[in-house]
């Protein structure tokens, strides 16, 4: 499907088409058409209604996208003691690479562009990781096709890596706008280095579509291994998770999100 967004000259649109698919607006269009239905077909227009607050409740819980995560995503599990060791390993052929999460154009308070949540979260792990193994760092990430004309990703993490982390990163791919160009650019970037080994490092429900981006683009001469990070467990009460929250909207569209992209080959 993403090829046809590209034969068509159309990518640009992939945000809006992506805010159309994701909740609520799905399930708000559902109660809508279930309430036109009502003066006609009394009961069908009612359950349309009903299913459709039930899915609003449901999309907007914790405890659903654990479970969608779960069944749909299947997100690796964090990198453990025994394999941060063996990174420790000089080679000279391993780097880190951290897959952008989205910026801010402008944030008045520093007076500058800035990283989102996200982005921010893996760059930190990204040089955690980074002090750990003595590896070395890199950073994807461009302009989203939602975001034209900004300040590119990378750019904007080398300056927050070396001015707040002391951390300069190595290599800074700043051309890519999607996971599959993050993968393409990145691999060819890090291969003409002499890479021969990635550590990926991005949140735990990207992983699965990034480490297929990566493995694709890499072929048979490089090795990827995954780094996931925020795969930290909700720490409220079982209840709690079945409750409409602001984060559990978040949460479930992230996850829904990745299952379309992995549908259409983003």
């Amino acid at each position: 499907m993403n090829d046809l967004f590209v034969l068509f000259a159309a990518e640009s649109w992939k945000p809006v088409l992506t805010a159309l698919l994701l909740p609520p607006v799905p399930f708000l269009l559902l109660m809508l058409i279930g309430a036109r239905l009502i003066v006609a077909r009394r009961g069908l227009g009612w359950m349309l209604v009903l299913l459709g607050a039930a899915l609003v409740w449901l999309g907007s819980c914790t405890g659903s996208a654990r479970l969608l995560a779960q069944v749909a995503l299947h997100p690796p599990p964090a990198l453990t003691a025994e394999q941060l060791r063996a990174l420790r390993a000089p080679t000279g052929t391993t780097a880190i690479i951290v897959l952008g999460g989205g910026m801010e154009p402008f944030a008045p308070e520093y007076g500058a562009a800035n990283l989102q949540q996200h982005s921010l979260e893996r760059l930190r792990y990204g040089i955690w990781l980074s002090r750990e193994t003595g590896l070395p760092l890199a950073f994807s990430g461009g302009v989203g096709w939602a975001q034209p004309g900004a300040v590119p990703e990378a750019r904007i993490a080398a300056r927050i890596a070396t001015n707040e982390f002391g951390r300069p990163l190595k290599w800074v791919e700043d051309q890519s706008r999607d996971t599959r160009e993050n993968a393409a650019r990145s691999v060819a970037l890090l291969r003409a280095a002499g890479v021969r080994h990635i550590v990926l490092v991005t949140h735990g429900w990207h992983m699965p579509r990034a480490l297929r981006a990566f493995k694709a683009a890499a072929g048979a001469d490089i090795r990827i291994d995954a780094a996931p990070m925020g795969l930290a467990r909700d720490t409220e009460t079982p209840v709690l998770t079945w409750m409409p929250t602001t984060k559990g909207i978040t949460d479930v569209r992230h996850v829904l999100r990745e299952v379309l992209g992995r549908v259409a080959g983003a």
